[in-house]
C-alpha cells in the first residue's frame, strides 16, 4: 500500500469477489453492497449480461484508437439518442471527462455562432463534478480547490434554488448553467422539479445553454433513464458515467445536434475514449435497463425502500435526522458523524458511502430485491441500536 499515492482515506478491506449485491473479501467476509462503488455498479457485481459481453469482446478486440470507427460506438450512440433527448454522443472514460467535454462544448457553441466573450457557466454551491482543475472550479468547494493554484476562470457558484441570483448572474459573458439534478456529494440534496423547469425557461430566454451532470442520478439511479425526466424538461448537454458501464470505466456527453455544432474534428479528442472494450460493456448495460419492466422494478424498490427507511426514523430518531433522495439514491442525514454511522454500518458487514451535509448515502444496485432491503434495513437497525447506547445520557 506504501507505494500507492496516500489521496484516498481507504477503509482497511480488500474485497476478491462479487455476486449481485453482496462483496466477499480476501478473509471471506461477506457484506451488502448499497454503495455500489459510488453509484457505479447499477446492475450488481458480475452480472451475467456484462460478464458475458465483456469476455467476449476480450477475445476478439481491445483498442484500435479513435482513429477508425468502433462499431460499438455507433450502437451506443443510436441507442441513447433514441432514449434521450440527444442527437449526437461523444465516449469518454469517466465522469469528470464527459463534464470537461460539456464545459468545452457550451463554450464552442457560443464561439461557432460569433459570441466568443460567453464562456462562463453558473454553477452552485455544494455541487460536485469532478475533479480536474475545471471541475473542481465548476464545483467552487474550497476544500477541493485548496492548493492547487489559481481556480480555472469562468465559474459562478450561487446558492442552489435561488432563481433570483441566476436571474441577476446571467450577463453577456454568460454561456450556460450547469447543475446536477440531485446533489450527491453535496449531500443527497434535492433539487426541485419546478427550479429545473425554471432555468429550462431562464436559458431559453437568454440564449444560453441548459447543462445537466447527472453522473451519479443517471442510468436508472432515481426510477427513470435520466433525473431530469421527472421534471417533464431537457437539457441542451447532459454528462453521463458511472452506471453507464456498470463498473467498466466509462463516461458519454451527450448533446442536441444544436448545441454540439461547434464540436468538429480536432476540437476534442479521447485515446481510449469509447474503445470495443467499454463499448461491449456499456451496450449490454443500456439493453438491460431499456428491458421492459426494469425502471418500474426501481421505482418499487425505491418506494419500499424510503417507506422502510421511514420507519427506522422513527425507531431511532436519535440517529437518524432526515430521509432525502429520490429513487434508489437516498441519504440519511445522521445525528452523530456521518462517518460514525458509515463505520458502524461496516461492522454490521454493509456498505454505504459519506456524503456532505453529514449524509449517509445509499446507493445498492438497481437489481436489488426486496429481501436484500429488508436485509438492509436490518443491519441499519442494528447500527443505530449500537450507535446509541454509545450516545451521552440526555440531561
Amino acid at each position: 500500500m506504501s507505494a500507492v499515492l496516500p489521496t484516498y482515506a481507504r477503509t482497511d478491506l480488500v474485497f476478491e469477489q462479487g455476486e449481485g449485491v453482496y462483496l466477499t473479501t480476501t478473509s471471506g467476509e461477506t457484506f451488502l453492497d448499497f454503495g455500489a462503488g459510488i453509484a457505479v455498479t447499477a446492475l450488481g457485481h458480475a452480472h451475467p449480461a456484462l460478464v458475458a459481453a465483456l469476455t467476449e469482446q476480450a477475445g476478439k478486440l481491445w483498442h484500435t484508437s479513435n482513429l477508425y470507427r468502433v462499431a460499438g460506438q455507433e450502437r451506443l450512440a443510436e441507442k441513447l439518442i433514441a432514449a434521450t433527448f440527444a442527437d449526437k454522443a461523444f465516449f469518454a472514460n469517466s465522469g469528470a471527462e464527459a463534464v470537461e467535454c460539456a464545459i468545452k462544448m457550451a463554450r464552442k457553441y457560443h464561439s461557432h455562432n460569433g459570441a466568443p466573450e460567453r464562456y462562463r457557466l453558473i454553477t452552485f454551491d455544494n455541487a460536485f463534478h469532478g475533479r480536474t482543475l475545471a471541475t473542481i472550479a465548476a464545483g467552487g468547494q474550497p476544500k477541493l480547490l485548496d492548493g492547487f493554484g489559481p481556480a480555472v476562470d469562468g465559474f459562478d457558484t450561487l446558492p442552489l434554488g435561488d432563481l433570483e441570483a441566476v436571474e441577476g448572474a446571467i450577463g453577456e459573458e454568460t454561456a450556460g448553467i450547469l447543475i446536477e439534478p440531485l446533489l450527491g456529494e453535496g449531500g443527497v440534496q434535492a433539487v426541485p422539479w419546478q427550479f429545473l423547469r425554471d432555468l429550462r425557461a431562464l436559458c431559453d430566454v437568454n440564449g444560453i445553454l441548459l447543462l445537466l451532470d447527472e453522473i451519479q442520478t443517471g442510468m436508472g439511479r432515481t426510477g427513470k433513464l435520466f433525473a431530469h425526466e421527472w421534471a417533464d424538461m431537457a437539457p441542451d448537454i447532459m454528462a453521463v458515467a458511472k452506471g453507464l458501464g456498470g463498473g467498466f470505466p466509462v463516461g458519454a456527453c451527450l448533446a442536441t445536434d444544436a448545441a454540439a455544432a461547434g464540436m468538429t474534428a480536432g476540437s476534442h479528442g479521447s485515446t481510449f475514449g469509447g474503445n470495443p472494450l467499454a463499448m461491449a460493456v456499456a451496450n449490454a448495460v443500456v439493453d438491460t435497463i431499456l428491458a421492459p419492466g426494469f425502471l418500474e422494478h426501481v421505482e418499487a424498490m425505491a418506494l419500499l425502500f424510503r417507506q422502510k427507511l421511514a420507519r427506522l426514523k422513527d425507531e431511532h430518531g436519535d440517529v437518524i435526522e432526515e430521509v432525502r433522495g429520490e429513487g434508489l439514491m437516498l441519504g440519511l442525514k445522521t445525528r452523530p458523524p456521518n462517518q460514525d454511522v458509515v463505520a458502524a454500518l461496516i461492522e454490521e458487514r454493509m456498505l454505504t458511502v459519506p456524503a456532505g451535509d453529514n449524509v449517509v448515502r445509499l446507493l445498492p444496485p438497481l437489481i436489488v430485491t426486496d429481501a436484500e432491503i429488508d436485509d438492509a434495513c436490518d443491519r441499519i437497525s442494528a447500527a443505530c441500536r449500537r450507535l446509541g447506547e454509545r450516545q451521552p445520557a440526555a440531561e
